[in-house]
């Protein structure tokens, strides 16, 4: 067997183990699980990403990676 680039990789999302199709944008990531930048906090290995690098940040195999998503309520 011989490696191959588009080899999916993991990462920890939330706690848990989640893979993906190769590196990949956050703001890539943000939008397939549903997210609203404008309403969620990022930590990437242990540090706050600003919103304003949402779209240069790339997510590598064995980041860990914490989103929260903020709710309203009233």
């Amino acid at each position: 067997m011989g490696s191959t680039e588009s080899a999916s990789l993991a990462i920890t999302l939330n706690g848990e183990p989640y893979r993906l199709d190769g590196e990949t944008r956050l703001v890539a990531l943000i939008a397939k699980l549903g997210m609203r930048p404008a309403r969620i906090a990022v930590e990437l290995n242990r540090e706050i990403v600003p919103k304003s690098q949402y779209e240069t940040t790339t997510v590598k195999a064995g980041d860990v990676l914490e989103i929260i998503n903020f709710v309203g309520g009233g």
